[in-house]
């Protein structure tokens, strides 16, 4: 991809996901992320976009995760220690992030293996994603027609669908409806869809089906996929989102949720809940 705006192509690219991050459209893109980000609170984004997330070890665990399962990322090295908190192993566990690399203790590996095996056991996670019939980890460019970059970056995309593998702690499809609400994957869903649709990348009936899996024994897998209803509410938010972004950049004000006094009820459930117990 170039550095030069008027050069920049829209299309497919297999770039680091470090170059992804860092945003290499001339004057920004729009990530499902920032989209996500939008729809909570228009101050909140323009904060991260200001002042990227700093890196977070957390988050190591679930990219070792995509790594072992999908068969590309980042160099796994173990750091085989009883304790991470002596000089020499804080200096080996920074030399290893230094280099772009993920460092993990050695039950952490066995315990990313296991969930890998489980996976593997699964008829559809593993039909899903058997090698060779898709790719892992590309990133997508495309200008939205309104004025403004979409970037996306796929975790495994096929020629008819979208895969999205994701770490969880239940796959209780009770649970997964919360955890799709709450962490707005109904938005990334049609954000993506939407995207490789434009770029031709799948057919407009192509799937995007997500792949939960809990990462405690014995690491139970669910596919996932929204129904036509979710995909309609996340698509018309992204599109508030969008319809945000370029006013307040065309105006340089990023309100917060209010300016004045907010007053508040109680969830209709706690108001049930003391009716119930005082009558």
């Amino acid at each position: 991809m170039s550095a030069a705006g008027d050069e920049v192509e829209p299309g497919l690219y297999d770039i680091p996901a470090e170059q992804y991050h860092q945003d290499p459209i001339p004057g920004g893109s729009l990530s499902s992320t920032g989209i996500r980000r939008l729809t909570d609170c228009p101050a909140r984004f323009k904060y991260f976009l200001d002042h990227p997330e700093p890196y977070k070890p957390a988050y190591e665990f679930g990219t070792a995760a995509h790594t072992v399962v999908l068969g590309d990322g980042p160099e796994l090295i173990v750091v085989d220690a009883d304790r991470w908190d002596t000089k020499e192993t804080k200096a080996k566990v920074a030399a290893i992030r230094a280099a772009g690399n993920v460092p993990l203790k050695a039950a952490d590996k066995r315990r990313i293996d296991d969930m890998a095996e489980a996976l593997a056991r699964h008829p559809e996670a593993s039909d899903l994603l058997t090698p060779g019939a898709g790719v892992a980890e590309q990133s997508a460019f495309w200008p939205d027609p309104r004025g403004v970059w979409r970037r996306v970056r796929f975790d495994w995309l096929r020629p008819d669908g979208i895969g999205d593998y994701k770490t969880t702690t239940s796959v209780h499809p009770d649970e997964l409806k919360k955890t799709s609400e709450k962490w707005g994957y109904h938005q990334q869903d049609a954000f993506y869809r939407e995207t490789a649709i434009e770029l031709g990348l799948i057919p407009t009936g192509g799937f995007f089906k997500f792949i939960y899996q809990e990462k405690t024994p014995p690491y139970l897998v669910q596919v996932v996929e929204l129904d036509f209803p979710a995909r309609v509410i996340g698509s018309e938010l992204n599109d508030r989102a969008i319809h945000t972004y370029l006013t307040c950049m065309a105006t340089g004000e990023w309100p917060a949720y209010s300016d004045t006094t907010t007053y508040l009820s109680l969830p209709p459930w706690a108001e049930r809940k003391y009716i119930e117990e005082n009558s």
